[in-house]
């Protein structure tokens, strides 16, 4: 009887422990951040909201993403009612570019020792080249030509010029300007620095996680989850604009994983994968009709076509791009029904040509 007793109370003690439990989500953010990534973290945050999740924690480790993928990911994260800490672990992770608004937009922002983040420069405009191009300037004056005066070392009596990213159109000036905005804005939300946000897009600024503890761009140290609960608890964040108080005594770790739709997309959405989707069905639809009855090219280009246009319209694609895309194999096609000594097929192959280099604006 006595180890009856005792096993009932066992098992009431562990149903009243786990009643009692707060649940905290872990959710990972690894490798590059696109449509896939955007599309699983938001329906996780919506259905830990659902399940009344205590907390959320995203861990992150990644060297960036697509524009739009990442302001999905903020709009879910600001708009959440649980309130969520972005880790940047274990050490050897990073949180660059894309990572880095996701980190200010965070209430909680943690990193673990030897991890960095920073350089949140769009890419697209920088590129290979980028910065300053006095070289190639006629107009600027040499370095060999700048002399320096009274026997003086000039590099060394000068102070070095900041490392602004260089905006050479009005386009340019209009992104970068944007996102110097929108980090600014992101590092207010939770009172971090906002000049360093700042220098982070216009300077490509980066931090290692001690320097960035020191210089108020993240709230602290993590060597693990475990430190991050135990320093997060009883913290006051902003959450929708309330303060709110969190209280992270008794927690259960609920790990999730990615399901099989951020598998697909992850697989879709590549801009190389979308493409050649989009050459199967086209070309597969053209050998039905050109031998209609054989069913098999027609059936796989129809599905590969859907699964391109699924993927396309996920990602940033360029309308002209697409447009040239669309007119050169409709030149092709003209082509192939009324000869005209390869006018219509040369202007066929240009279009499709440019369209394919035009296509995807995959803007970091």
């Amino acid at each position: 009887m006595r180890v009856i007793a005792f096993c009932a109370a066992l098992c009431l003690w562990l149903m009243s422990h786990a009643a009692t439990a707060q649940n905290v989500w872990i959710i990972e953010i690894s490798g590059g951040i696109g449509p896939a990534t955007s599309d699983y973290v938001t329906r996780e945050i919506e259905h830990a909201r659902e399940e009344q999740a205590a907390f959320i924690i995203l861990k992150m480790d990644t060297p960036g993403g697509l524009d739009t993928s990442m302001r999905d990911i903020i709009r879910a994260i600001t708009t959440s009612p649980v309130p969520i800490a972005t880790w940047v672990g274990p050490a050897g992770a990073r949180a660059a570019s894309a990572g880095t608004y996701i980190l200010l937009a965070s209430h909680i922002a943690a990193m673990a020792p030897g991890t960095n983040l920073g350089a949140a420069t769009p890419v697209s405009l920088t590129g290979p080249g980028g910065g300053d191009d006095s070289d190639n300037n006629p107009f600027s004056p040499k370095k060999e030509d700048k002399k320096p005066e009274d026997g003086k070392d000039e590099s060394a009596a000068e102070p070095q010029e900041d490392n602004k990213v260089s905006a050479k159109t009005a386009m340019e000036k209009k992104v970068i300007n944007d996102a110097r905005a929108y980090i600014r804005g992101l590092a207010k939300l939770h009172g971090r620095n906002e000049e360093w946000a700042e220098k982070a897009v216009s300077e490509a600024a980066s931090l290692d996680a001690e320097s960035a503890l020191e210089q108020n761009v993240i709230d602290f140290l993590a060597a693990d989850l475990d430190s991050l609960i135990k320093q997060a608890n009883g913290r006051t964040v902003t959450v929708n604009g309330l303060p709110a108080k969190l209280e992270l005594e008794n927690v259960a770790y609920v790990e999730r994983h990615p399901d099989w739709r951020f598998e697909l997309l992850s697989v879709i959405t590549n801009p190389n994968v979308a493409y050649i989707l989009m050459l199967i069905g086209i070309y597969g639809l053209l050998l039905e009709f050109y031998n209609p009855g054989v069913g098999l090219p027609g059936v796989l280009g129809g599905i590969c076509l859907l699964l391109a246009m699924y993927s396309l319209q996920m990602l940033p694609v360029s309308y002209a791009g697409l447009g040239l895309l669309l007119l050169g194999i409709a030149l092709m096609v003209a082509e192939a029904f009324s000869p005209s000594f390869g006018i219509l097929g040369l202007g066929g192959i240009v279009a499709f040509a440019l369209g394919s280099v035009m296509l995807m604006d995959t803007e970091t």
